[in-house]
């Protein structure tokens, strides 16, 4: 699936919900789901670790869809290696 399309399923499916909640309460329903996805993760839950993974994924779309921000675009930062040093692998110091 195109990062586009993705973002589009996701707007047609929750815009409307997400619109009502607003921008802040979309997030904290984001950041829940990064702390479920970090529970799987620290408990090494790799049975739930693609549904967590998803609903991250789709809750930072419904944001993104939220701010007018294209992810396409968002992702294209990434798509020649790291931004800061422009290397893959990345060099920067940690």
């Amino acid at each position: 699936m195109e990062i586009k399309d993705l973002q589009k399923v996701i707007k047609e499916t929750y815009f409307e919900k997400d619109s009502r909640r607003g921008l802040e309460g979309t997030f904290r329903w984001f950041v829940e789901e990064v702390g479920e996805l970090a529970k799987a993760l620290r408990k090494g839950d790799t049975e739930n670790l693609y549904e967590e993974f998803s609903d991250v994924l789709a809750w930072l779309f419904s944001l993104a869809n939220l701010a007018g921000v294209d992810m396409e675009k968002a992702a294209e930062r990434y798509a020649k290696g790291c931004p800061k040093c422009g290397n893959i692998p990345c060099t920067c110091d940690e």
